[in-house]
């Protein structure tokens, strides 16, 4: 009888895993050598930001939308706007408590900070402002997430669906990826994981992020 090592994902990861870490290192490679040095200034300084103030107002979820290329032509926006900076800092703060919390695995980090971002308008949906927002709290542990992310991972084989707690998972697929690429994942963090996937899944060669 197989010897059971994990779950079904883990399992399925380690299967693919020398595959997957070939497509990520030319990927990664390809991402820093095409994508201009300055584009991640803006979510660099929200970084720094956060690190100094324990928070995000609504300045820097602003500046992640631009970064993010997201439309701020949308109800969530005159919603979210609408709320006192003290609010939203109330709230941030514990989400940047949350996915900075060692004492929990990167997965569960990632879901408890998920869970309190979606307290704030705009964020009921979808995790790609909100995976930006968490990164930018805890860029050593957390990952961005979007559209190209998610058709990467459906091209590499790796299942993520779109159930409840979504970011959680992908944390989690993240986390294994980097237990099982031994030393091919040595200086990776989470982050570079996912601009690897994010160049992975891009429908074009545009180098914008």
């Amino acid at each position: 009888m197989k010897k059971t090592t994990g779950t079904p994902a883990q399992e399925e990861l380690a299967a693919v895993c020398g595959q997957v870490w070939d497509v990520l290192i030319a990927a990664r490679a390809g991402y820093l050598a095409t994508v201009s040095a300055h584009y991640d200034e803006v979510f660099h300084d929200v970084v720094q930001r956060t690190e100094r103030a324990g928070s995000l107002g609504k300045t820097d979820i602003a500046a992640l939308v631009v970064w993010k290329r997201l439309s701020a032509q949308t109800r969530w926006v005159t919603e979210l706007m609408s709320l006192p900076d003290t609010h939203v800092r109330a709230v941030t703060e514990r989400a940047v408590t949350a996915v900075r919390d060692t004492a929990l695995t990167r997965g569960e980090a990632a879901r408890a900070g998920r869970g309190i971002i979606w307290e704030l308008p705009g964020f009921r949906t979808g995790d790609a402002l909100a995976s930006a927002i968490l990164t930018a709290a805890a860029p050593q542990r957390m990952a961005v997430y979007d559209r190209r992310v998610q058709h990467a991972l459906d091209t590499l084989g790796l299942t993520l669906t779109s159930t409840p707690g979504r970011y959680g998972r992908y944390l989690q697929l993240l986390d294994d990826l980097l237990h099982h690429g031994a030393t091919r994942a040595d200086g990776w963090t989470a982050r570079d994981i996912d601009t690897a996937l994010y160049w992975t899944g891009r429908p074009d060669p545009a180098p914008s992020r």
